[in-house]
């Protein structure tokens, strides 16, 4: 049976919609069993013999992200966004089972002390800033926000100076980059919390896609560095300190990885961060511009970072998925079969 014939598939009878926003847990055995048995039903092919090979990045589809009532639920303008984003992702991923030679999900990884967490920072009082506060390189230099000392003795010991100068080099770069400043993002994805896992459901399809196709699912972790910012999987935000000193480097395993592939999917939260700018880190390393027509980004699983009176960054999302057009990407609907994709 050809790649063709199987592209199409039905929904697994254990796949329910409605459970896509709600935290549950996986029986893993009996999913490998329903997998097996799906697999001879349906006569799809172990991904080692895709002729056209075909990943799926899944950016930061995680709980803290995804689920209403966890730290930074991406709920766009609808209020829902990212439980809608999910039920229609999680479909694309059951019927494009036979498609789809590997998944890869990325992880936001983080530790209470960050430099974008509010413990890393204090006012002349010893408080430390509310989460959505921009720190800027006026507030360092007035002395509204420095280097919380904990933190300093905490993460450099050997040398605490050395952290309030590096972080004031560090919030000058970035607004120097005019990206964004730095923002204090409420605690989130923190591991070893409950946040920081898959959404079930989601988690339920990759596992399902491993045992179906064979296809370890190749997880990266991101933004475990305290000292920097990882909105995208393939770069950090800042790269060195002002004495030259490297203190994180890209992900060119990854980047490799990917331009290995004839077609690259990326879905996920949010529109307007993690997924926008990990798009924007692998155009800048495509080495032949032609390159990003392998790159297919579907549109209707993915939101913008909304914050009702504080933040709305729906603008940026689309301006950010217009620069990808215009470089030669496509921006898909994961309705659409894949064999009626542009090319």
């Amino acid at each position: 049976m050809t790649q063709k014939q199987v592209s199409s598939l039905p929904l697994p009878d254990f796949y329910d919609p409605k459970q896509v926003g709600e935290i549950w847990k996986l029986d893993y055995l009996k999913l490998a069993h329903r997998a097996q048995a799906f697999r001879r039903q349906h006569h799809v092919p172990f991904a080692a013999e895709d002729r056209q090979r075909v990943c799926l990045i899944l950016v930061d589809v995680q709980i803290t992200f995804c689920i209403p009532g966890f730290e930074l639920f991406v709920s766009g303008r609808s209020g829902v966004g990212a439980v809608e984003d999910n039920r229609r992702l999680v479909a694309f991923m059951y019927r494009n089972l036979g498609r789809i030679t590997t998944i890869y999900p990325t992880m936001d990884t983080h530790h209470a002390m960050q430099i974008f967490h509010p413990i890393f920072w204090v006012n002349k009082t010893g408080d430390h800033p509310a989460p959505m506060t921009v720190i800027t390189p006026e507030d360092l230099a007035s002395g509204k926000w420095a280097v919380n000392p904990v933190a300093a003795r905490n993460l450099r010991p050997e040398n605490p100076e050395w952290l309030r100068v590096y972080a004031q080099h560090y919030v000058r770069t970035l607004s120097n980059r005019g990206k964004y400043p730095l923002i204090v993002w409420p605690y989130h994805a923190m591991l070893g919390g409950i946040g920081y896992a898959l959404v079930p459901a989601v988690e339920q399809a990759v596992f399902f896609h491993t045992q179906v196709r064979g296809s370890q699912a190749g997880f990266q972790v991101k933004g475990d560095n305290p000292l920097t910012e990882n909105y995208s999987v393939l770069s950090p935000e800042v790269l060195s300190a002002p004495d030259g000193k490297q203190v994180a480097r890209k992900n060119r395993t990854f980047i490799d990885q990917l331009m290995s592939y004839d077609r690259v999917i990326v879905a996920g939260q949010a529109k307007s961060h993690c997924l926008a700018w990990t798009i924007y880190d692998l155009l800048d390393e495509l080495e032949d511009p032609a390159l990003a027509r392998k790159v297919y980004l579907l549109e209707d699983c993915t939101s913008p970072v909304v914050v009702p009176g504080v933040a709305d960054y729906t603008h940026q999302a689309d301006k950010a998925f217009q620069d990808f057009k215009d470089a030669g990407m496509h921006v898909v609907c994961s309705s659409q079969p894949m064999e009626d994709w542009p090319a």
